[in-house]
């Protein structure tokens, strides 16, 4: 197995991952139910791919990328919030269909035939799979660490109690409405970051690359690896990236494969492999912990202190 070979998996890898936790943002983390997230992911690619045709720079082009996809997401947001689960799902899904058939159809887009990309020259050096793979796994600890210090926020707080129950968030102050479009605009924009690094990495991309069917696979990715976690998205998108080089034999069932996984994980596992609530993740936990105990924090001391007390009294 060549290191190309394996540099290539990395990197196609390593953009479904920062795909995975774009979608996370917005149904993980927000809870609302978005089914075409490859549209934005299009929108991202297609923008970015046509700004460095025309000669370009190539991080103003994803720059370019991210910003026109949170756009279109911030309208999306705005929609949504006259919508319900079910019929936001599908409004989403039919966005999706629309954006495929205008990628396929649009002159600028390059029609049926899609678009040609060269592979970027950064600091002199073009860009193969391994620096795509470096540069999108920078982007993904980058990411991380900004939704970590997100979820300690007033935001990501405020976003736990909308995805709980937003009824009671508005009771509480909460401005569901202002949350629920940041956070279509952040995973959007992100999505469209995505589809930058994607079209340059593979040099081509057409409608097809965009299509519903990739939608549900990067939901399949954030569903078996555990919504609203960092860990989830990031485990499910390297295994279902992994997957179809050991499934090469039964290429024409992938999406059977994808489809099987997804109905199993809801049925008997919806908070995925790497949930909180995962029996997997239970497990895994009790073992670290046999070789790692957890660090007392202070409120376990002040019990402790109050145990101690109580008990002398």
């Amino acid at each position: 197995m060549s290191s190309a070979y394996v540099f290539s998996i990395l990197a196609t890898a390593a953009i479904f991952t920062l795909l995975a936790l774009s979608l996370n943002i917005i149904t993980g983390y927000a809870g609302q139910a978005m089914m075409g997230i490859a549209a934005f992911f299009g929108t991202g690619a297609y923008t970015a791919a046509i700004i460095t045709t025309h000669g370009g720079n190539f991080f103003l082009a994803l720059l370019a990328g991210m910003v026109v996809s949170g756009i279109f997401g911030a309208v999306l947001g705005v929609i949504s919030l006259r919508l319900q689960a079910d019929f936001l799902a599908i409004t989403t899904i039919g966005i999706n269909f629309v954006m495929a058939a205008l990628f396929n159809s649009l002159k600028i887009t390059g029609g049926t035939l899609g678009l040609t990309t060269s592979k970027p020259v950064v600091f002199g050096i073009r860009m193969t799979n391994m620096h795509f793979f470096i540069f999108t796994t920078i982007l993904i600890v980058i990411v991380c660490l900004l939704i970590t210090k997100m979820r300690h926020s007033w935001f990501g707080m405020a976003l736990a109690s909308i995805e709980n129950d937003p009824g009671a968030a508005r009771s509480f102050g909460i401005n569901v409405s202002k949350y629920q479009i940041l956070a279509f605009t952040i995973g959007t924009a992100l999505a469209g970051l995505t589809g930058g690094l994607y079209a340059h990495r593979m040099g081509f991309i057409s409608a097809s690359d965009f299509a519903f069917v990739v939608s549900i696979q990067i939901v399949s990715m954030c569903v078996i690896g555990g919504l609203g976690t960092l860990r989830g998205p990031i485990f499910g998108a390297v295994l279902l990236s992994a997957l179809p080089e050991v499934l090469r034999f039964a290429d024409n069932y992938r999406e059977l494969v994808y489809a099987v996984l997804l109905v199993i994980m809801v049925r008997f596992m919806p908070g995925g492999l790497l949930g909180d609530d995962s029996p997997v993740w239970k497990f895994l936990v009790k073992i670290w912990r046999k070789f790692v105990p957890r660090k007392k924090t202070r409120a376990d001391l002040i019990a402790e202190q109050a145990i101690a007390e109580g008990g002398q009294a």
